[in-house]
């Protein structure tokens, strides 16, 4: 362990930090010996030890770096070679001292700098005055530093004691600053009799050094300067002297506790003298003189006999009271009035309503709603009487009084609230405001206060984000589950209220019949036609539900050849695709839809598509966005689902992405985050299979990763792929090297995959991959107890070289990819859930959503997707309302593969998903050349990752608890 300590020397900045221990461990050579203090059998010694011994400026960069790197790796070009320390966590010793440079720094930074003569009669620096808390942070550093950092034996001490470690620490600070304050632009501006305070070579003070003896005393004793601000009393107001002054006041440095008005101090009691100290004068005097300096009304005091008190105008008051640092450098306290400080005045923010003419409105407002913006001054969260709103803007002064009290305040407020409030708000900025309690004016977030309609509104808002159930409606042929009936509630309650929102359950927790439920409900209201738009592969599935569950609810499909919206009813429900929406949308949007209904929203989530676009032309008294996966890769997709649900709520996107998605995504801002969980949660309802109380009859669900070998060739392959590609991500920049980076990515998943899927080939496949000899062994097992697996992949390609390698084997598959149409697509399932055949493949974008296969009772992703909400959402197809059955999840692994440290990074992921922070693979292209090759380099350790286990085959179909017992 590398140790540290301090030797000094006279003149101060003579003194050297001492590095000794272990230093061949930390790089360095030891280049002379150092009489200290160290362990010696059952005892302790005075013993030469090696050591590196560096000057004062050399040893604050190398604290000052240990400091600011904390627990990493640091280097310093002490030594041969180049080689560098690795403080790390560092010893104890060499952490205090840190600590300790970095505490003179800042007291030197405040001015604490007295001139003095050393021992050996040299101008020297040193630190002074210290105030009681500098004194209290002293002793603490002094009683925190171990034994090895203040190992300088005191000469002649019998028995052997160390130098103390509050004088040693002393010393430092004095070579600091003896060492700091010679700049050579102070060299240069010396005068005659100053070069011993301004020049880096040792001078020897000539002729009388009395001066030095007044300000180099210790500041232990003696006095300190006080200043009482005291506000003009009633009476002097009244007589037109409203102006503050300052009390001079004395401390005592041997008892603080003891403070005495200046005038009073030469009538004091000598106990009060004494405590005072004999040169109490002088002491005023000095401390005069600096503060002064820095603080030009105290020259009055100067200039005074007997100096009791100095006026304070209104421009030294408003420069005292924003910034008092410097006084306090100057080692003069202040003190204020409690009464000053004893409350607050504050601006927020608040709007009043002037309704746009011919708005949709709910009760009594809209998000279209024009609202003025104006200031609202509070003085302890009391908001102020128009008198005294009068008042406060036309105040010229720092201090006003108000409510029998002095308050200070700010011309920046002041200002502020002379200007008024010019800007314009929509309903759905007040309304997020209202929501947020903050609103950003002028690139600052201030808070923001809701009264009115806008008031009843935020209150009516949050009442619905716990809605009672409520009953099923009539014509509703089902019995919905509580949590469906509360979602029933929630969303007939936004639309009552005039807005929007969207439903986040889970797959397979029965959003569609949540909606049938809706549409019924508001049909008896007289709300007018539903329009559904989905993906093509769920027209059949909406049809057939709304069938079953509402059979008297007429229903058409606009889409295909000789569609039509003649002769609609009022309470019909329209179902197309988005692909109709993008060229139809003008057709659509001549009707005034009751509610329009976006099912898989994420569709959508790019908000500059041409079906975004379309999607915002619709007109609808309520829009509704169903989706189990609100955020896939970026918090800009959740952005837009909500902005087509309730527009304006979230503000622009250039301004959503710049205060909320880059600090949440970025840099895991808490606050940000917190805001946007609050904006959105009355409009966003999300549900879990994993909540209590919400699925409860669903069976158990295991999830486990199956590692597995390459083979050689894959290894072969993989490690070339790898070098190849690296070398040129090195030469490449931008855009160039973000996709040489997508691509490696994309070729290595290949390799991990299959050899023939790499190179582009039919086969052979057998013994040319560790994943394909895996899903042999499991499909083994599955097939043997007569049980149906699902086996996803992203990549058409793999698919279908499984489907013809278990088509060698003799096992019949199903196949699902975006190329069939929705006839077939609807066959296939019904096949599979009918047990025609017990493997269905399916590529993960076309049968990721959509898909009722609870037949299934495994479930196996061939490769990573490396966005755990898509990979969820797959698992469902199978793990949903419906399934009577334990369900297992099987993630096929390659070990020590970029696959192996990625899967590490999906966990962390998913645990960010409640915090809506998106995940997906662009974030792997910016990662550092270094980290890259890191990342995908084929090594031989295994990943830290929890969640992999080594591939069992025989613990396919067990209960975990079995397999753990072997």
């Amino acid at each position: 362990m590398l140790e540290v300590t301090f030797k000094p020397a006279d003149p101060p900045r003579a003194g050297r930090l001492v590095l000794y221990g272990d230093l061949t461990t930390a790089g360095l050579i030891p280049q002379e010996k150092v009489e200290l203090v160290v362990p010696r059998g059952d005892g302790i010694r005075r013993t030469q030890v090696p050591a590196l011994t560096i000057g004062v400026a050399e040893g604050l960069a190398f604290l000052q770096r240990h400091s600011d790197e904390g627990a990493s790796a640091s280097g310093v070009g002490y030594g041969s070679g180049g080689g560098g320390v690795g403080v790390g966590d560092g010893s104890a010793s060499l952490r205090a001292w840190a600590a300790a440079a970095l505490a003179g720094v800042g007291l030197i930074g405040r001015g604490r700098l007295v001139p003095d003569v050393s021992p050996s009669g040299f101008g020297a620096w040193r630190v002074a005055p210290l105030d009681p808390a500098d004194h209290g942070w002293l002793r603490n550093l002094a009683a925190a530093m171990p034994a090895t950092g203040h190992a300088l034996a005191i000469e002649g001490s019998r028995p052997l004691r160390l130098v103390d470690p509050e004088q040693l620490v002393r010393a430092f600070w004095d070579a600091l600053a003896d060492t700091l304050v010679r700049t050579p632009a102070a060299a240069l501006a010396v005068r005659a009799g100053t070069a011993a305070f301004a020049d880096v070579e040792p001078i020897e003070l000539t002729g009388s050094t009395a001066w030095l003896e007044e300000t180099a005393r210790s500041e232990a004793a003696g006095a300190r300067l006080v200043l009482r601000i005291e506000p003009p009393t009633t009476t002097e107001s009244a007589a037109g002297d409203d102006e503050f002054r300052a009390v001079l006041q004395l401390r005592s440095g041997v008892d603080p506790s003891l403070l005495v008005d200046v005038a009073e101090v030469w009538n004091a009691p000598p106990a009060v003298l004494a405590a005072l100290g004999e040169r109490a004068e002088t002491d005023l005097l000095l401390a005069l003189r600096r503060g002064a300096r820095v603080w030009p009304p105290l020259g009055a005091a100067l200039r005074d006999a007997a100096p009791s008190e100095v006026p304070v105008g209104d421009e030294a008051l408003d420069e005292l009271a924003g910034d008092s640092d410097a006084l306090d450098g100057a080692g003069i306290e202040v003190l204020w009035p409690a009464e000053l400080f004893a409350g607050e005045l504050a601006l927020r923010g608040a709007v009043q309503a002037t309704p746009t003419p011919g708005a949709v409105t709910g009760p009594d407002f809209s998000l279209t709603d024009l609202l003025a913006f104006r200031w609202r001054p509070t003085l302890d969260g009391q908001e102020l009487t128009e008198a005294e709103v009068a008042a406060l803007a036309e105040a010229k002064r720092p201090m006003i009084r108000m409510r029998g009290r002095w308050v200070r305040i700010d011309q920046e407020l002041v200002r502020k609230l002379r200007q008024g409030g010019s800007r314009k708000l929509s309903g759905a900025e007040a309304l997020g405001a209202a929501l947020t309690g903050s609103l950003e004016i002028d690139g600052e977030l201030v808070a923001f206060d809701a009264d009115g309609s806008l008031l009843t509104m935020v209150e009516r808002l949050r009442t619905a984000e716990q809605p009672e159930p409520m009953a099923e409606p009539i014509g509703l042929r089902a019995t919905l589950r509580d949590y469906q009936r509360r979602g029933v509630a929630w969303m007939a309650q936004l639309a009552e209220l005039g807005f929007g929102g969207c439903l986040a359950d889970d797959m397979g927790l029965g959003k569609t019949i949540q909606v049938i439920a809706l549409h019924l409900q508001l049909s008896q209201r007289g709300r007018g036609p539903t329009l559904v738009v989905c993906p093509s592969t769920l027209l059949g599935t909406w049809e057939r539900e709304l069938t079953k569950f509402a059979p008297g609810v007429p229903v058409r499909r606009y889409h295909g050849a000789g569609r039509s919206l003649s002769d609609l009813a009022h309470d019909e429900v329209v179902l197309t695709t988005y692909g109709v929406v993008r060229q139809d949308h003008h057709v659509l949007g001549e009707i005034f839809w009751g509610l329009a209904v976006a099912d898989e929203a994420q569709h959508a989530k790019n908000p500059l598509s041409r079906t975004a676009r379309a999607l915002r032309t619709l007109p609808a008294a309520t829009r509704l966005a169903l989706t189990g996966t609100p955020v896939e890769n970026r918090l800009s997709e959740l952005w837009s689902i909500l902005d087509w649900a309730a527009p304006g709520l979230l503000g622009t996107l250039d301004r959503f992405r710049h205060d909320v998605a880059v600090p949440v995504e970025r840099y895991h801002d808490e606050e940000a985050t917190a805001r946007l969980a609050r904006v959105t949660r009355p409009f966003l309802l999300r549900r879990k299979k994993s909540d209590p109380g919400i699925a409860p009859e669903l069976p158990q669900k295991t999830e486990h990763d199956v590692v597995v070998p390459l083979t050689a060739e894959q290894a072969t392959l993989y490690q070339a792929v790898a070098k190849e590609t690296l070398a040129k991500i090195e030469e490449a920049e931008g855009i160039a090297r973000r996709g040489l980076v997508l691509s490696l990515l994309t070729q290595l998943k290949q390799v991990c995959n299959h050899p023939a899927q790499f190179l582009h080939e039919p086969g052979p496949l057998p013994r040319r991959s560790g994943k394909l000899a895996a899903l042999d062994e499991l499909l083994d097992v599955i097939l043997a107890e007569g049980e149906s697996v699902l086996i996803f992949s992203q990549y058409v390609e793999m698919c279908r070289l499984i489907e013809a390698h278990l088509a060698a084997r003799q096992v019949r598959t199903l196949f699902l990819h975006g190329g069939i149409g929705v006839r077939k697509r609807e066959q296939l399932v019904e096949q599979f859930q009918a047990g025609e055949a017990q493997v269905f493949l399916l590529s993960l974008k076309a049968g990721g959503v959509g898909l009722t296969l609870t037949k299934a009772t495994h479930v196996v992703h061939y490769d990573r997707w490396w966005n755990p909400a898509v990979e969820d959402q797959a698992t469902d197809r199978a793990y949903r309302i419906g399934q009577d059955k334990p369900v297992q999840v099987h993630r096929l692994v390659t070990e020590n593969t970029l696959e192996d440290r990625i899967s590490t990074v999906i966990a962390t992921k998913r645990q960010l998903a409640d915090a809506v922070v998106g995940s997906g693979e662009a974030w792997l292209s910016e990662l550092s050349d270094t980290e890259l090759t890191e990342l995908v380099e084929l090594s031989t350790t295994p990943a830290k990752s929890g969640a992999a286990s080594a591939y069992n085959p025989s613990a396919v179909g067990r209960t975990p608890s079995a397999v753990a017992d072997e």
